[in-house]
């Protein structure tokens, strides 16, 4: 009886991370036996998330004056990220009440198509703002439009294909050896996932600096133009590398240290390290609409309508250019 007990007791422990010998992944394919609390918290994360995003979606397609390329782009990042959000939720809601393989394959395909999208999004926000920077002149064309429409297109191709990937069977459901830090995806998907991401870390960094320099360069010229003291420039410049630095740095922190996991992780070790390290990444969708939406006046000021329930047919918005978010 102290034995039945004994084991009992233990099985009770293991079903908060699953830990075993053998290890164990975090688990988007299986129901767990007992509730899990950190997919509680990934489901109150994507409840947040979804809710924050779909407010950014709503207003960009309710309001005809902000569908340029600018916030087309910013509307993709919001989607992408309202999609990352219901994938969470779905996923615990499945998890916890249909014990399905189809079902954890779509779910864990959504969640890879949203956040591939996202972070590709982020790509071509930066790319767009490096552009009005360097063709200032000619940004305001319809060259910007139809690139802005093959940036999108690319954008959730690439997101759709590697989403689909382990519904088409390239996941590890038959052979366990086979799985990552995140089943039912294989270790070669997850190694693919994360080469993809440093990569584009890698170009959106080098975008950055590019759009540093310019930064400061325009910063110095306007100074020399108006005459200013050179503490206004020293602010100024200040001023713009500092919120590059936000932006890149929020990026980074987030997602470093579940890209570089993912490369060194496999199915053996405990899903406690896959929860921590992918939390942050979760909550890079919660910080986008806080840096490239609810930052923007334009928005701000559609918000703030709609809070005073008088939202007028037409607003008078000033013309905008990616730098300026």
């Amino acid at each position: 009886m102290n034995e039945n007990i004994s084991k009992n007791s233990t099985d009770e422990q293991s079903g908060w991370f699953e830990s075993s010998e053998e290890g164990s992944p975090l688990d988007l394919a299986v129901r767990q036996p007992l509730l899990n609390p950190w997919d509680v918290v990934l489901c109150v994360s994507g409840t947040v998330i979804a809710c924050e995003n779909a407010i950014v979606v709503t207003i960009i397609f309710y309001t005809p004056a902000l569908r340029t390329p600018m916030f087309l782009l910013i509307g993709s990042l919001a989607t992408a990220d309202l999609l990352a959000g219901l994938g969470l939720i779905v996923h615990f809601v499945f998890l916890y009440c249909i014990r399905s393989e189809v079902v954890g394959l779509v779910t864990v395909g959504l969640l890879v198509a949203s956040f591939t999208a996202s972070v590709n999004s982020l790509l071509a926000i930066t790319i767009d703002r490096y552009l009005s920077l360097y063709n200032a002149l000619t940004y305001y064309s319809e060259r910007t439009v139809t690139r802005t429409y093959i940036m999108l297109i690319l954008t959730w191709a690439v997101s759709i294909c590697l989403g689909l990937l382990p519904v088409l069977g390239w996941n590890c459901l038959k052979d366990i050896s086979m799985c990552s830090i995140v089943k039912p995806l294989t270790k070669n998907n997850l190694i693919i996932l994360s080469i993809s991401f440093f990569m584009i870390f890698g170009m959106m960094l080098q975008l950055y600096m590019q759009i540093c320099k310019i930064v400061c360069r325009h910063a110095h010229q306007i100074a020399l133009q108006r005459h200013f003291l050179a503490t206004s420039h020293y602010v100024t410049t200040r001023k713009g590398i500092s919120t590059l630095a936000v932006i890149l740095g929020a990026f980074a922190i987030c997602w470093l240290p579940f890209a570089i996991y993912c490369l060194m992780g496999d199915y053996t070790y405990p899903s406690l390290y896959t929860y921590i390290t992918f939390l942050p990444a979760i909550y890079n969708s919660m910080i986008n609409p806080v840096i490239y939406a609810y930052r923007n006046q334009d928005i701000q000021k559609v918000l703030w309508t709609v809070c005073c329930c008088c939202f007028p047919s037409k607003l008078s918005f000033r013309s905008r250019s990616p730098s300026d978010v």
